[in-house]
């Protein structure tokens, strides 16, 4: 396996592309926008030109890495010839199926289906298409070149040999793949989400302050940072639409978004993509300022 295809070529998208080229895989990087394409591709050419400065890599693997990427806008010539898909468009269902129905005419019938997918089923997912047993969910974790954890989701018709193919190639990526099953929000999102919408209900009842609370999280729990300023690395839509799939999917309340991350995603303050969400991004990307409304 040394073809792959990436959809999306956005925060997820080009850092599962720049993971897998810098392992040696040819990646056919696709997004409908020439424009996203070349912003993926600048940000992957920055992210090494760092790793360059640390002499974690050198020049000759940066160029190397770039030269394994190439880009499309259209998804029937982008996956011509892989052995693998990883989807990574916007986390949005219908999307998503649609995305699937079109890669399951495009692709070979030997070509594994992979979404990244942080909450919607891979079942449903699989259903869409007439390989089920090919379709598996790859949830990177975000910067995906630096972070470890790979959470492998198998959906109900999901194979064996699809599973561990997976499980290894994610250990070739010089990640640690963790198998858990196709439930709403998996393991990681599961446990984070109700942690992070548990924090800004706090917020929202006056009990703490913004920086008051991702204090107490960050020194009293060992959180390498707060959760509300990992809600807003996130994007606030993003934890808002992983939210709202663990509600439909479990009728529980305890999943009930909380109505200020509601109306904060309303008003287009989606954390550090927009500039502004519980802390203020429009000097410095780091969460040093609390957002004006907060103070």
């Amino acid at each position: 396996m040394k073809n792959i295809a990436v959809i999306g070529a956005g925060t997820m998208g080009n850092g599962i592309a720049h993971t897998f080229a810098q392992s040696g895989f040819k990646v056919q990087l696709i997004d409908i926008s020439e424009a996203s394409l070349k912003k993926g591709m600048d940000t992957i050419a920055k992210n090494l030109d760092r790793m360059v400065a640390k002499q974690k890599i050198t020049e000759a693997d940066k160029n190397t890495t770039l030269d394994n990427i190439t880009t499309f806008t259209n998804i029937e010539t982008g996956v011509k010839d892989v052995n693998l898909v990883v989807e990574a468009a916007t986390e949005n269902l219908d999307l998503k199926l649609k995305i699937f129905k079109q890669l399951d005419e495009a692709c070979s019938q030997d070509t594994i289906l992979a979404t990244n997918t942080s909450s919607i089923s891979i079942t449903q997912i699989g259903a869409a298409t007439s390989r089920p047993e090919k379709v598996i969910g790859m949830h990177f974790m975000n910067p995906v070149p630096i972070m470890k954890l790979v959470e492998i989701i198998r959906g109900y018709n999901t194979s064996d040999d699809v599973t561990n193919t997976i499980m290894e190639l994610s250990k070739t990526l010089g990640k640690t793949p963790t198998e858990v099953n196709d439930y709403p929000g998996f393991v990681a999102n599961r446990i984070l989400m109700p942690m992070i919408n548990e924090s800004i209900e706090t917020l929202y009842n006056g009990v703490a302050g913004v920086s008051e609370i991702d204090t107490v999280m960050k020194l009293g729990m060992a959180h390498p940072m707060g959760p509300l300023q990992l809600a807003d690395f996130i994007g606030l839509d993003v934890c808002l639409s992983i939210l709202n799939v663990m509600y439909d999917g479990f009728k529980n309340p305890k999943y009930a978004p909380c109505p200020l991350l509601v109306n904060m995603v309303q008003a287009g303050k989606l954390g550090v993509k927009s500039g502004e969400g519980f802390y203020d991004y429009s000097e410095s990307r780091k969460a040093e300022h609390v957002s004006k409304q907060f103070i």
